[in-house]
């Protein structure tokens, strides 16, 4: 059968209407908290002493997109702490889906960054002159220790640091979720404190930040300044893992099949490997479109909203699906 979404969701929405009606399970008393506030704890679990002397030095290549480029980092700063290595700002990946060859100090303030840590790691903009020299100044050819997911604290400490001490330098690459969740408090804390006060965007991108909002704010006065902004992630790569089929024809499942062999080079055409578009739907496991997006946010917002959302690529690839009533989408 072909998936149409108009078509499922007419079918669904009286009930969708009916659920929507009803009183929140969220706004039972017993969700609500007992007038305790969230309050930062990043402090109390991180120790102060002078840093002794550096191990050598952890080069790691940051992939995927800018949120999983941000746990990259945040990782590898407990990684250097446990090697007590000097990080090198990391490098990111060029994205197949993105191309985006941004540098770690256009994304992010480099110098906030290296300020915030430095009494706990180490942080270097780039490799010194005489370490890159041992390596043909090319960061290639420094070891990379093809880390597994989730490598242990015992791992790094017996696989990763002889080698950092042998060579004075190492590379991981790629680094995307390379240590476990299971680490002394500490070096999580040190995950913390480098996700919310040490990785702060670059001055360019904060300024723009802020005059997106005030234009939202102020085109938003209808409804006395409020708006929702979403980023609906219906994105190439995102649609094409999912193995899910859309309202379009065969030529943007064809695309979906490149993407998928671009992206994972046959993982999907593993032998025994099964896809089954609807059963994944079935199971709720298909992004929403941007229309059934929209439909959602029409059923479940009682009052008039302005809403402001990114579906670019969605216009572009795949205009069968996102032909919508955006009298509410701005």
């Amino acid at each position: 059968s072909v998936y149409r979404s108009h078509l499922v969701f007419e079918r669904l929405l009286p009930e969708m209407r009916a659920l929507a009606s009803r009183p929140s399970p969220l706004m039972a008393p017993h969700y609500k908290k007992s007038g305790k506030r969230w309050v930062p704890c990043i402090r109390k679990r991180l120790t102060q002493s002078a840093l002794p002397p550096s191990n050598g030095f952890l080069v790691i290549e940051a992939n995927g997109g800018l949120n999983q480029q941000r746990i990259s980092i945040c990782d590898a700063v407990a990684v250097a702490s446990l090697l007590n290595a000097t990080l090198v700002s990391p490098a990111f990946h060029l994205n197949s889906v993105w191309r985006d060859s941004s540098k770690f100090g256009d994304i992010f303030d480099e110098d906030h960054f290296i300020e915030t840590l430095r009494k706990h790691v180490r942080v270097v903009k780039e490799l010194p002159e005489n370490v890159s020299a041992q390596f043909d100044h090319n960061i290639s050819s420094i070891l990379n220790m093809r880390t597994k997911a989730f490598s242990s604290q015992s791992y790094y400490l017996e696989k990763v640091l002889p080698k950092l001490l042998e060579l004075g330098a190492v590379r991981i690459a790629p680094f995307s979720n390379r240590l476990a969740n299971s680490v002394p408090s500490n070096i999580n804390a040190l995950r913390c404190l480098a996700n919310y006060e040490a990785l702060r965007f670059s001055e360019p991108i904060r300024i723009l930040a802020d005059n997106m909002v005030d234009r939202m704010i102020k085109k938003s006065a209808l409804t006395g300044g409020k708006y929702m902004s979403v980023h609906l992630r219906f994105e190439e790569d995102m649609v094409a893992f999912s193995c899910c089929i859309y309202d379009g024809d065969w030529k943007e499942n064809i695309a979906m099949e490149n993407a998928r062999e671009r992206g994972w080079r046959g993982k999907f055409r593993r032998p025994g490997r099964v896809i089954n578009p609807e059963a994944n739907r079935r199971n709720g496991r298909c992004p929403l479109a941007p229309i059934e997006a929209i439909y959602c946010w029409r059923i479940q917002l009682d009052t008039p909203n302005s809403i402001y959302g990114v579906v670019h690529w969605c216009k572009k690839h795949f205009a069968g699906i996102c032909i919508a009533d955006y009298s509410r989408l701005e």
